[in-house]
Formats: structure tokens, C-alpha cells, sequence
């Protein structure tokens, strides 16, 4: 919830600490105060997931409910009003995400420690389905509290985050031996300077530059995306030189980790892409078509997209059940294949939709997206060997969150693109329309298309707020003043444009679905990495499995097979180990464990 409850808050946060996002100027603050806890969260879920590894699971998910326990409370005492209290959010934001980087980075592996294979897909689906729900239950409660009072917005997690932090100290056991060894400073130092350059020039892609609509020429975006590109190449060479790497590449040696992680990465940018366009069209133009004032589209966006959370809470722990019985393939492929195919109903509908027709295609992605990522995750985390389910968790966690952070350089540059291509001459014509002087009407229309983006965002009517500040409305007849501030003027004079630049993001979206499908069609049918006890594992190291492929061993304690997944816990006849020649006495399953 705390990743999103902002995003849809942002106007009155701004009000409340008496700061104009839109001025050209104040762009900055307000990406970053979206942008700064994603950008913290993919950077560092690794490095925290693989501290999980060596110190104790446990032991780094309390510290991180007490950190960001601490981050909530500063986040509600902000002191300060309009760039130095943004300033303070921004940083406090990003204490708040280190905690919850330490959360998301060891939850998964906690849970895969604590429940047996057949279990473990309804337990993971249940903690992943949750958490997606929250990041949309985050709008609703979002637009709900910000009517109360700003800080409201940050008060709920104080309670919240308090509660957990004893809860979690009193009740939580360490079920996993760490692995104590030294740390990979430089692996560490690589991999956070490149993924954060890389993924903050990204985020100045989207501002203007010169006479450009979008930054992607400006020189030091450039160095920013090639620089930080560089970073991660020297990463990669480090992490498979040394004995003790942070980032296990060698997991991606396993088929089914690999494609779990690419068809989440995928689905991560589509998804946030979802979320910001949905947002988009329901606060800047369906919702004042129907009459709703600008300043409450923010509460109704978020109720307008409850189905999308219904189809996650239906879907997700359902299919992570039956995946434990018939394996995570079937799922999570056609989970996908659904949400695809709602990109593409999305994609046809027109601006001023019918709402019955939108909720459905609404609750047709949620159940897709609920249907892959339960099986998803528990495939991923089932492929890997216990003493490395931290740092495959923090990987896990990097795709998921880098992709959210990437959707939005994607397709907020797209939809920008789509904009710059017919807004300025639209708005212009539509201005002189109504009375408004000819340079007036230039002037405005010649503002960044960015800036009208993040108008429809933030819920603002940006012809009242441009016109406004000046006395050109003074000047103009009640008729035309009427007009111009209404409901209507705005969505219908940027209706056109944004269809069309929704139309590219739209199809973008579905084809990163299909090629997530692809990806998970392929993941193959993996046996669970900790299906066998060590002695089996040792002797699978010189033995080829029972399909004839020769498996792969990751360090000289710890090796697997990845090739056929079973749909039962029935156990399964480990080779011998002189020679491998037969049948030897099948192990008996632990009465507990």
C-alpha cells in the first residue's frame, strides 16, 4: 500500500505543503517523490535478500518492519513547506523503502523455509496477491485520506508498521542455518551505481529537454543510461570472478528461475503501465465527462478500479493452490494469455467507455495477473536450494520492482510522444475558440506535453490552473470563463491525442504479455530444488537424472536437477551413487518438518 498510497495523494500533499507541481521547475520533486522508494527498492532487495542469507532471514525482516516503523513517523511530523518539506518526504521516502526493501527481500524466503512444497504455492500466493492488492488498495485508500487531511496518508502506516514490528520481534522463528561469508562490497557498490544511474536516468528521460518533448537527448541522460549500463556489464564480470557473489547468475542456469524472473520483469512494466494510464484516463477525462469534480477524481479513480483488485484477491491464492497440485505452467501461462487479451479490449475501447464493458476487461487482467503470479513466484522460489532462497528472493524482488520503476520511463515517454505529436496545435485552436488572445493561447500550448501528463495524473484542471494565474480569464465573457474551468473542455480537447498515444502503450502492454506467456511456456517442468536431502543431491552430482540430462551443480555442496516438475509430493528413487546403475532404496518423507 505505502508503494502507491502517495501516488494517488500527490495533490493534496502538494497543497498541504503549499508547493505547485505543475511549474516546470517542480517536475522533479514530484517524479521523485513517486519514483525515489521504487528506484530504492529494485537496487537493494538483493543485497538485503543475500544479508538475509548470511545473518538470518528473520533477523533483517524485523530490523526492516523497525526501520520503517521509524521512516512512517518522520514521514507524518514533516516540518517544512514547499521544496524543503518535499525534500524531507523524498528522503524520509526513501528510508521507508530500505525497510521495506528489507522486507520484501527476505518474505519470500522466510515463507519458502516454513511450508513444505505442497503448501508452499497457496502460502506464497496468498503473501504475493496481498501485496499486489495493496499497491491498488493504495489508490483507494489513498484518494480516501488525503480528503481527511494530507499526513493522514502517511498516519495509517504508523499504527500498521508499530504493530508489525512487535508482532514480528515476539512471534518469528529462524527456520534457516545462515551461511555466514564475506560480503561482496564491490558487487554490491557496481550493481546499486548502475542499476540507480541507469534507472534515475530513465526517470529525467521523461522531462523535457530544449525544444524536445521528451530528455532522451539531453547529454547527461545519455551518460546516465549508458553509464549505468556500463556499471552493470562490470557487475556481471565481478559476480562470476569471485567465490562469494551477491547475484547468483548461476541461477539463471536453471530454466525455470530464469523464465519466472523474465515473465515477471515483463509483466511488472505492463502492469505499472496499466496503472498509470488507468489513472490517467479515469482522473483527466472519463470521470469529469460524467460530471465528477476535478478535485474528487482521485477518491473515484480508485474505487472506479476495484475490480482490477478483485480479480487479484479471486484469482491469486486459488491458482497458487491448484499449482501446488498440477504445477505452475498451466497457470501462469494462461494467466498471461488473459491479460493480454484485456490489453487488447482496453485497446479498443473508446475514451468515453461504457463502464460495464471497462469493469469486466478490468477484472479479466486482475484474474490473469492473480493467475500468474501465485504459480510464478512459487516456481522461482522452488527451483533454487534452501541456502540460497534470500538472495534468489531479492532477485526475484529486483525484476518485479525495476520493472514497476521501468514502466514508467516507458510509457510515460510513449504516451509524451503521442501527445507532443498533436496537442499543442489541438489546445491552441481550441483556446483562440473560446476568446483566449492568440500569444496567450501559444504560450500555453507551447508548455511541455509532460506537464498536461501529470495534470490528468494529479487530478487538476490545467486550463484553470494556466489561465488562472494570469487575468486572462478576467477578460473573457462568463459564457467562455464557464466553459474553459468546466468538466468538459479539458477531457474532450485532450481526448484525441491521449487515445492515440494510449493506443501505442496499450499495444506495447500486450505484447510484453505475450512474450511474458512465451517465457512461461517455456519455464519447462522443474523438480523442486528441495525435494531431495543433501545425500541425494551429492549423489545427483555424478549421475545424470532420470530423463537422461545431466544436472547442474551450482557450488561443490549444493546441486539439482531442473527438468520435470512434479504435480504430486510422492518421493522420488534417487540414483546410486556407485555408478548409477540402479534402483536404490527410496528415502522416506520426514514425519515433519
Amino acid at each position: 500500500m505505502d508503494a502507491s498510497i502517495v501516488i494517488i495523494s500527490l495533490p493534496a500533499i502538494f497543497r498541504g505543503i503549499g508547493l505547485d507541481p505543475l511549474a516546470p521547475g517542480n517536475i522533479g520533486y514530484l517524479l521523485w517523490m513517486i519514483l525515489g522508494y521504487l528506484l530504492v527498492s529494485a537496487v537493494l532487495v538483493v543485497v538485503l535478500g543475500r544479508l538475509g542469507d548470511m545473518f538470518g532471514r528473520v533477523r533483517i525482516y524485523n530490523l526492516g518492519f523497525l526501520i520503517f516503523a521509524g521512516a512512517s513517523v518522520a514521514l507524518s511530523l514533516d516540518p517544512f513547506r514547499a521544496g524543503a518539506g518535499a525534500l524531507w518526504l523524498i528522503l524520509w521516502r526513501v528510508v521507508q523503502a530500505f525497510g521495506g526493501s528489507m522486507l520484501t527481500a527476505n518474505s519470500a524466503a522466510i515463507l519458502t523455509d516454513a511450508f513444505p512444497s505442497r503448501q508452499r504455492g497457496m502460502a506464497l500466493g496468498i503473501n504475493q496477491i496481498t501485496a499486489l492488492a495493496g499497491q491498488f488498495l493504495g489508490l483507494l485508500a489513498g484518494g480516501l485520506l488525503a480528503a481527511v487531511d494530507w499526513r493522514a496518508v502517511f498516519w495509517v502506516s504508523v499504527p500498521i508498521s508499530v504493530t508489525g514490528t512487535i508482532w514480528s520481534y515476539l512471534s518469528l522463528r529462524e527456520t534457516s542455518v545462515g551461511r555466514r561469508g564475506r560480503v561482496d562490497w564491490l558487487g554490491n557498490v557496481t550493481f546499486a551505481a548502475g542499476a540507480g544511474i541507469l534507472l534515475a536516468g530513465i526517470t529525467y528521460g521523461i522531462q523535457p529537454y530544449g525544444d524536445s518533448a521528451t530528455g532522451w537527448g539531453n547529454p547527461w541522460v545519455l551518460t546516465g543510461l549508458f553509464g549505468g549500463a556500463g556499471l552493470l556489464l562490470v557487475f556481471c564480470y565481478v559476480e562470476t570472478h569471485i567465490a562469494e557473489p551477491m547475484f547468483r547468475l548461476s541461477l539463471f542456469k536453471v530454466r525455470a528461475f530464469a523464465a519466472g524472473n523474465l515473465a515477471a520483469l515483463l509483466t511488472a512494466i505492463a502492469r505499472g503501465g496499466l496503472q498509470f494510464m488507468l489513472i490517467i484516463w479515469l482522473q483527466g477525462i472519463w470521470l469529469p465527462l460524467h460530471g465528477y469534480d476535478f478535485e474528487d477524481t482521485p477518491l473515484w479513480a480508485g474505487i472506479f478500479m476495484l475490480p482490477l483488485t478483485l480479480g487479484f484477491l479471486i484469482a491469486g491464492p486459488l491458482s497458487g493452490y491448484l499449482s501446488d497440485r498440477f504445477g505452475a505452467r498451466v497457470f501462469s501461462t494462461t494467466g498471461l494469455l488473459l491479460v493480454g487479451a484485456s490489453f487488447v479490449g482496453l485497446l479498443v475501447l473508446p475514451i468515453d467507455f461504457d463502464y460495464a464493458m471497462f469493469a469486466v476487461l478490468l477484472l479479466l487482467n486482475g484474474l490473469g495477473q492473480g493467475m500468474f503470479s501465485s504459480p510464478n513466484t512459487s516456481s522461482i522460489m522452488g527451483s533454487v536450494p534452501p541456502e540460497y532462497r534470500g538472495v534468489a528472493s531479492g532477485m526475484r524482488s529486483t525484476f518485479q520492482n525495476s520493472g514497476t520503476a521501468l514502466s514508467i520511463g516507458v510509457f510515460f515517454s510513449l504516451m509524451v510522444s503521442g501527445l507532443a505529436s498533436s496537442l499543442p496545435s489541438t489546445l491552441s485552436n481550441s483556446l483562440q475558440t473560446h476568446g483566449v488572445p492568440a500569444d496567450t493561447a501559444q504560450q500555453v500550448a507551447s508548455l511541455p506535453p509532460v506537464s498536461t501528463l501529470f495534470a490528468t495524473f494529479l487530478g487538476n484542471n490545467p486550463i484553470e490552473h494556466l489561465l488562472g494565474s494570469g487575468s486572462t480569464l478576467a477578460h473573457l465573457t462568463t459564457a467562455q470563463r464557464d466553459a474553459l474551468t468546466g468538466h468538459t473542455f479539458f477531457p474532450q480537447l485532450v481526448s484525441g491525442p491521449f487515445h492515440h498515444g494510449l493506443t501505442i502503450v496499450f499495444t506495447v502492454a500486450a505484447a510484453m504479455a505475450l512474450v511474458s506467456a512465451l517465457a512461461s511456456a517455456l519455464r519447462g517442468r522443474h523438480e523442486r530444488a528441495d525435494e531431495h536431502p543433501p545425500q541425494d543431491r551429492a549423489s545427483a552430482v555424478a549421475c545424470p537424472d532420470d530423463t537422461g540430462q545431466r544436472p547442474w551443480r551450482s557450488t561443490p555442496s549444493a546441486s539439482w536437477t531442473s527438468n520435470a516438475e512434479s504435480s504430486t509430493d510422492s518421493p522420488r528413487t534417487p540414483p546410486t551413487s556407485a555408478g548409477c546403475a540402479g534402483p536404490s532404496t527410496p528415502r522416506t518423507p520426514p514425519a515433519s518438518r
